[in-house]
Order: C-alpha cells, then structure tokens, then sequence
C-alpha cells in the first residue's frame, strides 16, 4: 500500500478530497499539519453534526492505494489541475503492512464508570475491582463508554440503581431512547432493571443492542421508537440538544409520577434552552458535568 501526501490551505480541501476519491484512493484522511506545534488550531463539533470546517488554514491531505503506480498517476492528474493552486505535493511513501485489527483494538482500553463499574472491550481481561461490568467493543452504533455523556449516564444509573445488597429495582421500568449500542439500556439491566425498553430511530443500532444484550446475558426489548410505550420510572436519552428539545414532549409523556428523566448529549451553555424547552412539564437541572459537557435530569 502506498500514501500520497499533499499540502493544502483549506479552501483547496474539500475540491481535492473530491478528486482523490475519484481517482479510486482507498481513503482520504485530513489532518492538521501543525499539530503538536504552537499553531495547532483544535477544530470542536458536536457529535454526528457536520464539523465546523472542512479542516486546518494547513491541512495535511493523504490518500491511500493499493500500488505505487496508481499514487504517482492520481499526482501527476492532481497538480495540473486549477483547483490545485496553492497545493503542494509532500511525497509518495510505502506503507509497511499492519495487523490494523491489533492496531485498532490497542487505542480501546477498559473504562471505569465507577471504581468497581467497567465497561471493557471483549478481547481485555476483566479488571479485578471489576464487581459489575458490560462488555462492549466499537462497532457502527453510538456508545463505547469512552464519551463524557455516555460515562455520566451510566454514573447516574450506578448511583441511582441497585446496591449488592439491595433486593429492590429502584430504576423500575426503563426506556432508554435512542440507545444507540444500548450501552445505558445494558447498564440498568446490570444495575438491577427487569423490564426494559430499548428503542432507536436506525435499525442498526437495534440490532447491535440485541446483539450486545444478549453478549452481556441481559434481558431488553429492543426496536424503533414506536415500541415505546406507557410510563416508565426511568427514561434515559443521550442524543443531542437539538433532538431533544423537539422530543420534549414525547419524553416527558413517558416518565411515571416519581420517575426520573436524565438527559445527555447538551453542551454546557445548552443548559438554559434544554430548561426552557421542558418547563411546561419537568423542571430539569444541571446534575453532573464532563468536559464541556451536561448530564441533565428531572424528577416528575
């Protein structure tokens, strides 16, 4: 395999991008040529909204294929090009060969919801102050424990859900929308939850629920929202701000008297819409923070 590396200012990314695709690289990757320098500019987007440019004042641009020729023939198509005025061709390298899936599974490591909870990918030991644990490796889904919003949710649902010693089901019946792997629906089953509804508006993320369910030999139901139904003493939803303000109604319609809505996906200075949107039926308020980011409940 080899790379081909230009430079780019970053009103040239996106018509270059374009052409490198189309000229059959088997992946076009944009970084930011001054990181690790003082320049290093960070470029901060919400999670699955488009990002807030197309990359960096210097972008570094590289384009991977299968043989050597094919890289020399896409630079030699590339910079006679108009559109690639102010570009710079950096090289064509070898690229050694890689167990990419060992290389892959190396930047997953166990996390630690509590100091005795842990989500941990499949192919890692269990930690031994492990006492409750999901397993759980990255796939198309949302939902590896490794964000802010997932580990604050799945704090609440440690807080808030069954102790070793308690015999109860403080969660009561759940619905988690929007699950995404079902991670937080995975999560309640651990913590003491029997009945569990587990609902998501892309069938690929129900199905990756089911199956992490039963990984997990946890009990849930899960399908599109739809099957979503009744009141429930524990509605979680970890989406984003703006879907939840639109779903306020819905949500709200679902949580039981004395139940509980816990919100993530907000940014902190969301926190003040977020209230706005579900004052007509819940009081919501700020219960924990992480990294610029909001969990936010309310109690009917």
């Amino acid at each position: 395999m080899f790379e081909l590396s230009l430079m780019c200012p970053e009103d040239r990314i996106e018509a270059v991008s374009d052409a490198l695709d189309a000229l059959d690289a088997l992946s076009v990757s944009v970084e930011d040529a001054d990181a690790q320098t003082d320049a290093e500019q960070a470029l901060f987007g919400e999670p699955g909204m488009p990002p807030p440019k197309d990359g960096w004042q210097r972008s570094r641009v590289v384009a991977l294929f299968p043989s050597e020729v094919g890289a020399r023939e896409a630079q030699q198509l590339l910079v006679v090009q108009d559109f690639f005025a102010g570009c710079q061709v950096l090289g064509v390298a070898h690229v050694p060969e890689q167990d990419w899936v060992r290389l892959t599974q190396s930047q997953f490591a166990p996390v630690d919801i509590t100091p005795d909870f842990w989500i941990v990918p499949t192919w890692h030991e269990l930690p031994a102050e492990a006492k409750r644990s999901i397993r759980l490796d990255p796939g198309l889904a949302f939902g590896t424990g490794t964000h802010p919003t997932t580990r604050m949710c799945l704090r609440w649902i440690a807080r808030n859900g069954a102790s070793e010693s308690s015999m109860g089901n403080p969660l009561g019946r759940v619905l988690d929308y929007g699950c995404g792997s079902g991670i937080l629906a995975i999560g309640a089953a651990k913590f003491g939850a029997t009945d569990i509804d587990a609902v998501d508006i892309d069938p690929a993320a129900v199905e990756s629920t089911a199956l992490n369910a039963q990984a997990n030999d946890v009990r849930l139901h899960a399908g599109l929202p739809d099957k979503a139904r009744g009141e429930y003493q524990t509605v979680l939803a970890n989406i984003l701000a703006t879907p939840l303000r639109v779903l306020a109604p819905l949500l709200c319609s679902h949580v039981a008297p004395g139940g509980n809505l816990v919100l993530a996906g907000i940014l902190e200075r969301q926190a003040e819409e977020l209230k706005e949107a579900y004052a007509p039926w819940l009081q919501l308020d700020v219960a924990d923070t992480e990294d610029g980011w909001i969990l936010m409940t309310a109690r009917r």
